[in-house]
């Protein structure tokens, strides 16, 4: 896949790096070409010195033929902007961008662009990490309205059905690891100790 970044800082660059060891065609746009030094020697893609929302910089990137862009700049507006031209000029299919003011990112995502609030997902982490030990929080969706979470099954809990631990509506138990084995388990599986359900 194609993808244009913008942004070269600690995010744009650890992205781009991972992207290009994926075997994926990446360019990164920052308009201080010094930034390009925090990429990693493994990164194959293009480097392209500019402002991220210019046009000829973007088709420079190879916005015109990219899957997906990204914009990571320390700048809100910047983010937003780079963004809404390369899904409404340049129609990219998967458009994301940072936004720190959680009120901003609300009002971009309904406005079509799909935000990354990390101020929001911090504090939600951090609340998360301290009100729930022993729950690992694996990923959130929508905009953290739904959790998916790991625990392992201790030894009070061991020898009871996945029924009893269901509350529709609220939790589910959607796969158990035994043994370093995943499956999905049905409400009727037995529990042990030391199995991890998510």
């Amino acid at each position: 896949m194609r993808f244009v970044i913008v942004g070269c800082g600690r995010v744009g660059s650890l992205l781009a790096t991972r992207l290009s060891v994926q075997g994926h065609d990446v360019a990164i746009v920052d308009r201080d070409a010094t930034a390009f030094r925090r990429l990693s020697p493994s990164f194959k893609g293009r480097k392209v010195e500019g402002v991220g929302f210019d046009r000829d910089v973007l088709v420079s990137a190879g916005i015109e033929r990219a899957d997906g862009f990204a914009s990571v700049t320390s700048g809100d507006n910047t983010n937003v902007v780079s963004a809404r031209i390369a899904r409404h000029v340049f129609r990219v299919p998967k458009v994301v961008a940072r936004i720190f003011d959680p009120r901003r990112a609300e009002i971009y995502r309904r406005l079509g662009i799909q935000t990354i609030s990390s101020t929001s997902w911090g504090a939600t982490r951090i609340a998360e990490i301290l009100c729930h030990p022993g729950i690992t929080v694996l990923m959130t969706v929508g905009n953290g309205e739904v959790s998916i979470v790991e625990v392992e099954v201790t030894a009070g809990l061991a020898g009871h059905r996945v029924n009893e631990i269901t509350i529709p509506g609220e939790s589910n138990v959607v796969a158990l690891v035994r043994g370093g084995t995943a499956t999905v388990p049905t409400l009727g599986t037995i529990l042990q100790a030391g199995d991890t359900l998510q």
